[in-house]
């Protein structure tokens, strides 16, 4: 692997977890900054992996961490306020100025299928600036990547709604004909260890953006109906109008846990879709041929829906 000293800026994340997991087995020294150890320790034990609790708002302390490493990874993200500013656009330009301090001359950023600053949301605007101040940065070897919503074993995506459909008979759906285009993690780790690498198939990641999605287009409906088919509960889906949706979101503002917000719903206006190929050759993973594997019911019997459902039977 070309670069062997890296810093993985929300290592401990969704994202994060995987590829810090994915550097550490290619032997990459790998550095994860966090608030709380504790919530890192699922990383703690892996070869090669430093795990450091610190203050990513104090500058002295990132161009810290930064010195010395052959590339910065900045994963940090938040999908609800009031942090966007302080997660997408602060830190992600502190990053920049830490690079620019210590010497550092790759820099990965995360950012999201939609970002820009003249977006409707909050989310996707704060996005928008974070990756234009990333790709000013001239004398920097930037690439952002811009995903549509990302699938896995730990998301907070289809695992949310199955465990809303384990609740609920009835599940009201907000913009249940916005459009989706999910992509699984590992094509996301894929896509940045090739950026990291240099570029395969290409001469070089430098300055570029990359948009990540999956084989297939999906409405929000289709995939609640989907997760209902694979986990074998009959679930009536119910679209609700715009009027009715700005109130569930507002409603749910209130609860311990955010499971949606105003400021999601505006997100959900801007299709995620992607309208060019998966970048560096890579064959991007079906969303109906990995799901099964970790939401499908565990016996034969409760398996059968699930099967004929990929069986298109």
């Amino acid at each position: 692997m070309k670069q062997q000293n890296i810093l993985v800026i929300g290592g401990s994340g969704f994202v994060g977890r995987h590829l810090v997991a994915e550097l550490a087995a290619r032997g990459a020294r790998v550095t994860v900054p966090t608030r709380r150890r504790e919530r890192a320790k699922h990383l703690i034990l892996l070869p090669t992996v430093d795990v450091v609790e610190t203050d990513l708002r104090d500058p002295a302390a990132l161009a810290g961490l930064a010195a010395g490493r052959d590339a910065v990874v900045n994963l940090a993200g938040v999908l609800h306020g009031p942090d966007f500013k302080a997660t997408h656009v602060e830190l992600a330009q502190a990053v920049v100025n830490a690079c620019h301090r210590t010497g550092v001359k790759q820099l990965l950023h995360m950012s999201a299928l939609g970002a820009d600053p003249a977006a409707p949301s909050e989310y996707l605007r704060s996005k928008g600036v974070g990756e234009r101040a990333v790709l000013a940065a001239d004398d920097l070897e930037s690439t952002v990547f811009r995903p549509s919503v990302i699938f896995g074993p730990e998301d907070q995506f289809l695992n949310r709604f199955e465990f809303l459909s384990s609740l609920f008979p009835v599940l009201a759906l907000p913009k249940a004909d916005a459009r989706f285009q999910p992509v699984y993690v590992g094509d996301v780790v894929k896509a940045m260890l090739a950026a990291l690498d240099g570029g395969a198939h290409s001469s070089g990641t430098a300055g570029k953006r990359y948009d990540l999605c999956g084989p297939q287009e999906w409405t929000l409906r289709e995939l609640i109906d989907f997760v209902c088919a694979v986990t074998g509960r009959k679930r009536l889906v119910i679209g609700l109008p715009d009027s009715l949706a700005y109130l569930q979101a507002w409603t749910m503002e209130w609860l311990p846990v955010k499971l949606l917000t105003r400021d999601n719903l505006l997100s959900m206006r801007v299709p995620s879709v992607c309208d060019c190929a998966f970048p560096f050759g890579i064959q991007p993973v079906a969303l109906e041929d990995a799901v099964p594997a970790w939401l499908a019911p565990s016996g034969p019997r409760e398996r059968y829906p699930q099967l004929r459902l990929r069986a298109r039977r």
